[in-house]
């Protein structure tokens, strides 16, 4: 990560160190005749609820910035994401702490996620308000909202926000008191079945007008047969736009170390039981599905994109990118880095003009070389992906096929 945030490519010698007989080793199936340069396509965007809603989006990267708060993240890496993200052409997750006026600073498309606190957009009694989601869709670059059910660090616990860490700012944006601990709920106080997912999922397109999705972590089968049969009975109309799969591996902010380790599928089983979920209802079209969980490298992306994704998510990846060294301090505000810190003189480290372009490096260095993976396997571009083109190393040393291990399941008649 280090070396494509710095664009000083992937290049090594003298073989890899990569050990391609441990079990979970990716192995991806080259072609006889890999595509030529002549012969490749720039891999599409792709819109995101287009015939749903009134201003649907248009994603251009297949790499993106995952939610990480203005609070949890420190105010220069906040900009230096926002530079970065514009120059690159991906997206900029808020994360459940709001909209901060650093998230627009540099004109990148935004994602803003409602938490269960309803930070930034929450009335005085702590309920979703209709009029700050009007305010926050009138921002051109708020492209889409996000409602978080959970997230792969602490499925079924809120975010926690030391009271060290809420500063005046941080509390006039969220909506809270200055000094006290930022305690998200567990979950949307309105929002405990999946009729009521999908009717609040309505709710805020409508008001908004721009596409709305749900991020989660995955536990098993049960949530998405709900949700599909709750959009079954409803109508197309009240599908989320996107779904953002969260692996129980990912996560990089502050969480309890039982929920960290024990909590939720990781997203190599997660990611292809939500698509085969949505193909087999007839959702998959209809649609989007994101998926995280430390997809820090190219090849793992290229995974997720064969799995069944459309689009991938990194916060760590980035947090690399603007220079975190993994102190391990990011609860303590001491972070030596400057990221996770609202200390000024920590925060000198962090040089946002610099690390801005750091973060498009580590973007566009990402897109890259997944597109490469794809020639490699004589794609014409990456969105040609199927789970036929990896193979997976098991126990016993062989590879099998991720479409042996998750074959497709049918589409409804």
């Amino acid at each position: 990560v280090y070396r494509l945030a710095k664009n000083e490519g992937g290049i090594i010698g003298f073989g890899s160190t990569y050990n391609l007989h441990e079990p979970g080793a990716l192995v991806f199936v080259n072609a006889p005749f890999p595509v030529i340069e002549e012969e490749q396509l720039p891999t599409p965007p792709l819109a995101i609820g287009e015939g749903w809603c009134d201003k649907p989006f248009v994603a251009r990267s297949v790499v993106n910035i995952s939610g990480m708060s203005y609070g949890a993240i420190s105010k220069p890496a906040v900009r230096a994401l926002s530079r970065g993200a514009a120059e690159a052409g991906c997206w900029l997750d808020t994360g459940e702490g709001g909209l901060s006026p650093y998230h627009l600073e540099g004109g990148c498309d935004v994602i803003m996620q409602i938490g269960t606190a309803k930070y930034g957009v929450r009335d005085a009694d702590g309920k979703l308000s209709a009029q700050r989601l009007k305010e926050l869709a009138a921002h051109e670059t708020v492209r889409a909202f996000e409602i978080k059910l959970s997230q792969g660090a602490k499925p079924g616990k809120g975010g926690v926000l030391p009271g060290g860490k809420v500063t005046a700012e941080i509390a006039a944006i969220r909506g809270i008191p200055e000094g006290q601990d930022s305690i998200s709920p567990n979950r949307h106080r309105d929002i405990a079945t999946a009729d009521e997912l999908i009717e609040r999922i309505a709710y805020v397109r409508d008001i908004t007008g721009k596409p709305v999705g749900i991020k989660t972590a995955i536990g098993g089968w049960q949530f998405m047969n709900a949700l599909c049969e709750a959009v079954a009975r409803r109508g197309m109309a009240f599908a989320p736009d996107f779904i953002a799969v969260d692996g129980g591996e990912g996560g990089s902010g502050a969480a309890p170390q039982a929920l960290a380790d024990h909590m939720a599928l990781s997203i190599d089983e997660a990611l292809p039981r939500v698509v085969d979920a949505l193909i087999e209802n007839g959702l998959r079209e209809r649609v989007r599905v994101i998926a995280a969980g430390k997809l820090v490298t190219s090849a793992r992306a290229a995974w997720a994109l064969s799995a069944g994704a459309d689009f991938v998510n990194t916060a760590r990846g980035f947090m690399f990118a603007l220079g975190c060294i993994q102190a391990l301090r990011c609860h303590a505000n001491t972070c030596p880095a400057g990221v996770t810190t609202h200390n000024p003189r920590l925060q000198r480290g962090l040089v946002v003009a610099d690390k801005a372009q750091r973060v498009a490096n580590y973007c566009r260095n990402m897109n890259k070389e997944i597109d490469m993976i794809a020639h490699a396997c004589g794609l014409r571009q990456a969105r040609e992906f199927r789970r036929e083109h990896v193979r997976i190393v098991q126990g016993f040393g062989q590879s099998i096929a991720l479409n042996m291990l998750y074959p497709y399941p049918a589409a409804p008649a």
